[in-house]
């Protein structure tokens, strides 16, 4: 009977030991791991890069569909990269200066990602005889870049060409 007493205490005694050394990771240094600074993850920009390239390649090989259907997943994920970069830059303001000079920059290149493949899409939209889904395409991409960068130039020149506006940009 004394010893069915003791057993509460086995469990207390026992149940205290660290567990910090039976897991053993290989992470080279765990301050410094970081889930989506890799390549292969979804939420980044070199996804999106991966997504355009992707595009490219099927454009070469006369592929238009799937070269679509590559530009359009860039595209989604450009614009989600966007938005999280907005969202943290908001958030930060006035707090500590540092974040939200990082998500201007990121935003930034994001940007200039998606402006790219606004412009591949429209292309390729224009080709396939849909220049109606072009427009918006090219009108984002100046909303986005500015008319007086190169890539909002060239988006409202091809607005000119389709005829959805007449008056030429001086700028």
């Amino acid at each position: 009977m004394k010893f069915l007493k003791l057993i509460p205490i086995f469990f207390i005694f026992f149940g205290n030991l660290s567990y910090k050394h039976l897991v053993h990771a290989e992470i080279k240094n765990p301050n410094n791991f970081k889930a989506l600074s890799s390549n292969s993850k979804n939420l980044s920009i070199s996804n999106v890069k991966y997504y355009l390239e992707e595009g490219d390649k099927f454009i070469k090989i006369g592929n238009f569909d799937k070269a679509k259907d590559s530009y359009l997943d860039a595209r989604k994920l450009a614009k989600q990269l966007a938005s999280f970069y907005s969202d943290l830059n908001s958030s930060f303001k006035g707090v500590d200066a540092r974040i939200p000079n990082e998500m201007q920059r990121k935003g930034k290149g994001i940007l200039a990602i998606l402006a790219e493949i606004n412009g591949r899409l429209a292309s390729l939209y224009i080709k396939n005889e849909n220049p109606e889904v072009a427009v918006p395409l090219l009108i984002e991409t100046i909303r986005i870049m500015s008319p007086n960068t190169p890539e909002g130039k060239e988006a409202y020149q091809k607005l000119i060409q389709l005829g959805f506006v007449e008056t030429q940009f001086k700028g």
